[in-house]
């Protein structure tokens, strides 16, 4: 498997819903930057997950403008523009911002993310450009 199906295969996981299928794509020592929390442990990442998944209902995350800035044998980084749409209190929402993530080999050769970092958009950003499709 290449680093990009590895992105792929995440944010599937992520549009499960289900966070034993995105724990399957994680390193043990994986830390995320969200814009108002940082997860250490995989517990603390799954509590994140399940309460945006709870908050959001019928979430769907996608990427776009996917750009590969480190791309080895055993490692591998990616920016790009993160976008989510779903329902919170009953009415429709959406929004996008900016994602890094950084994936590494594991010892069976498999892809596994050790990091992400998210953040909101410059306030200056023109954001018409930025359109992206979900997936179905």
């Amino acid at each position: 498997m290449h680093p990009e199906q590895a992105l792929e295969q995440y944010i599937q996981a992520t549009n499960s819903h289900e966070f034993d299928n995105v724990a399957k794509m994680l390193h043990p020592h994986a830390v995320y930057w969200f814009g108002d929390q940082e997860c250490k442990t995989i517990d603390e990442i799954r509590h994140y997950f399940e309460y945006a998944w709870r908050m959001i209902h019928e979430e769907k995350y996608a990427a776009s403008h996917v750009q590969w800035l480190v791309n080895t044998a055993d490692a591998a980084t990616c920016i790009y523009y993160y976008h989510y749409e779903g329902y919170a209190n009953g009415k429709f929402v959406q929004g996008s911002g900016r994602a890094t993530n950084v994936f590494l080999k594991d010892e069976q050769g498999n892809w596994k993310l050790v990091h992400e970092h998210l953040s909101g958009l410059p306030a200056h950003r023109d954001t018409s450009s930025i359109v992206t499709t979900f997936p179905l």
